[in-house]
């Protein structure tokens, strides 16, 4: 198969498995609001940062595992064996820190990230309920990346599309008619990574499959090996994480309830225009680590090209698409037809989405460098685009322009993060001639 047809069929597979999780998240937010309205999106809003860092260290643990994985095992080298099971158990033991939190602390928790009494008592239930299914997230992350990474995107496809089908009909079956509301809702989303590793289980007990459990103690070396190489996906998870609480804190201060309210339809819009670029960027890095591993340099700058074509195309349908149905998409979530919050949401979601033009291009970029092993690039880009730029774009535009300009913070900081890519993409490019 050519890498013109290799790249076509990872990418294609990537982007709707991660529409599949996008999906997932808009359902329950749909469903939420019509249930909960305003303060059940709120809830959820406030708490997403929570659920964002377990998905954070997950992606870290395992795309970074799975790259290591790939390079090791393109090399010929047998410490490949050893990177799966290292991250499933510290999966496991991270994952009893955020399980014990949840469980014993869940109104602290909504508190601390902002909410008040109200938002705290429909809060909370969620907040707890998927918290104690922690490693189960960190587990499905891991399985998804080494089943991709080792030849089968088919599969670990139908692993993201599954369990987010699954999260979607039980969604509306414990809301609706059996009426439990945000505890349904909280319920089938944590449900949903067990469908997904069951159904990574097609590909690990299998012919094809070169992934093998290995019992040894867990190694914290082999930990801080993958991490290096994870940490554009940790940042890329985390970051929404971060974005979303100095997001929250500002326009609280600029338009209440209401205006996190509006927040939290963009921000879960935005997730679907995020999984497609992480679709692009997951879809090519197995692509990047065989051929890094093999040497093979022409090679990989042809992926990266079409990587970075594929992502601007995507970027202007993107931008269109949310130009022309704004309306339409804030009165999906707007269950009690409130006037100011569809007035905030629609021209937030419009300024907003322009920084998808540069954002598909920075997440390709960063997880290029993840992949072939430029972790300082991969770090700065990623904590650049992340958690510096954006947080200072918000808090000086929202100072100088108000809630116009918290929304234009996004764009702001992705334009910035793409000078620095470009500049670090050309650095690279130039010591690998000198080697030469």
């Amino acid at each position: 198969m050519t890498i013109r047809k290799t790249f076509a069929k990872y990418v294609s597979q990537n982007v709707l498995g991660m529409i599949g999780i996008s999906l997932y998240i808009l359902a329950d937010t749909f469903f939420i609001s019509m249930v909960e309205g305003a303060n059940g999106i709120t809830a959820l809003n406030l708490v997403l940062p929570v659920y964002n860092l377990i998905f954070a260290i997950g992606a870290m643990m395992g795309v970074g595992a799975a790259i290591r994985f790939t390079i090791l095992r393109a090399g010929g080298n047998e410490r490949a064996e050893f990177y799966f099971s290292n991250v499933i158990f510290f999966a496991l033991i991270l994952g009893a820190v955020f399980m014990v939190a949840g469980g014993l602390f869940p109104e602290h928790i909504v508190s601390l990230m902002g909410g008040d009494e109200t938002i705290v008592a429909v809060g909370a239930p969620y907040t707890r309920i998927f918290m104690l299914f922690t490693p189960f997230f960190m587990w499905n992350h891991i399985c998804n990346a080494f089943v991709r990474n080792d030849g089968d995107p088919t599969v670990a496809m139908a692993a993201t599309l599954g369990s987010s089908l699954f999260n979607i009909v039980m969604d509306y079956i414990l809301m609706f008619p059996l009426g439990l509301g945000m505890r349904g809702a909280a319920l089938a989303t944590a449900v949903s990574p067990v469908i997904g590793i069951l159904i990574c289980c097609i590909h690990f007990f299998s012919k094809r499959n070169t992934i093998h459990f290995r019992w040894s103690l867990p190694s914290v070396r082999r930990l801080f090996e993958s991490c290096q190489l994870g940490v554009s996906a940790f940042i890329g998870e985390f970051a929404s994480g971060v974005t979303t609480i100095v997001f929250n804190l500002l326009i609280l201060g600029l338009a209440g309830n209401v205006g996190v309210a509006a927040y939290g339809v963009i921000a879960n819009t935005s997730l679907v225009a995020i999984s497609v670029f992480n679709g692009v960027s997951q879809g090519s890095q197995p692509l990047f680590s065989e051929l890094y591993g093999k040497g093979k340099k022409k090679d990989i700058a042809k992926v990266l090209r079409m990587a970075a074509a594929t992502s601007t195309v995507l970027a202007v349908l993107i931008l269109i698409l949310t130009n022309l149905g704004a309306e339409g998409i804030v009165g999906i979530f707007n269950s009690e037809h409130d006037a100011k919050m569809a007035e905030y949401a629609v021209s937030g979601l419009r300024l907003y989405f322009i920084g998808f033009i540069f954002a598909g291009f920075n997440i390709v970029v960063s997880g290029y460098f993840s992949a072939v092993a430029e972790a300082k690039w991969a770090f700065i880009t990623s904590i650049l685009r992340g958690v510096v730029a954006i947080i200072a774009c918000a808090v000086i535009l929202s100072m100088v322009m108000g809630l116009r300009g918290v929304w234009l913070a996004f764009p702001a900081a992705e334009a910035l993060t793409s000078v620095v890519a470009v500049t670090a993409l050309s650095i690279c490019r130039k010591k690998k001639e000198q080697r030469n």
